[in-house]
């Protein structure tokens, strides 16, 4: 098989994905950087079936971002987007992302820190949702995901599928 396994378009300023470079090597490409351009949009990154690794530093994506499913990527780097409603956007990591067990998010405002104005107490709840919603996760942002730190992301949440499917039942038992 010809092609490359690893591709950087970073720094490039992009505005859309070059996908008719990317899909000549399709059958083969396992890491995608992206980093540090305007992009918005993955939609069509579904047809890289080989892919494992997803770098999308510094674009524009938000929380409401629709990524295809992916179930070979297990890596996905997001930091420094405008990623700013948690839920929704950890809901779509959850769903479109099933075997991910790199993420990390660095930088954005749902993702609270010392270096983006947030406080310890914000940080470790962030850190606990995030790890109660994707419970496959090994290391989030820039570290490991400890058994004790998954206990209690448990007790304090649960999956918010959860949530809606009983919030479904109770109405339709109205």
């Amino acid at each position: 098989m010809l092609g490359l396994r690893h591709l950087s378009f970073a720094y490039q300023n992009l505005v859309e994905i070059p996908y008719s470079t990317i899909f000549q090597h399709r059958e083969v490409l396992e890491v995608l950087d992206l980093s540090f351009n305007l992009l918005e949009d993955p939609a069509l990154l579904g047809e890289l079936e080989k892919l494992t690794t997803l770098i999308l530093d510094c674009n524009n994506y938000t929380s409401h971002v629709k990524f295809p499913y992916m179930p070979s990527v297990t890596t996905v780097w997001i930091n420094k987007n405008k990623i700013k409603n948690l839920p929704i956007f950890v809901e779509e990591i959850r769903r479109k992302f099933p075997n991910v067990k790199f993420l990390s998010m660095m930088n954005n405002e749902a993702a609270p820190s010392y270096f983006n104005g947030g406080t310890l107490t914000q940080y470790l709840d962030y850190r606990q949702y995030v790890i109660s919603q994707i419970p496959g996760l090994e290391v989030l942002d820039d570290k490991e995901i400890l058994e004790e730190e998954r206990i209690e992301a448990r007790k304090t949440y649960k999956i918010q599928k959860r949530k809606d499917t009983l919030k479904k039942k109770k109405e339709l038992n109205k």
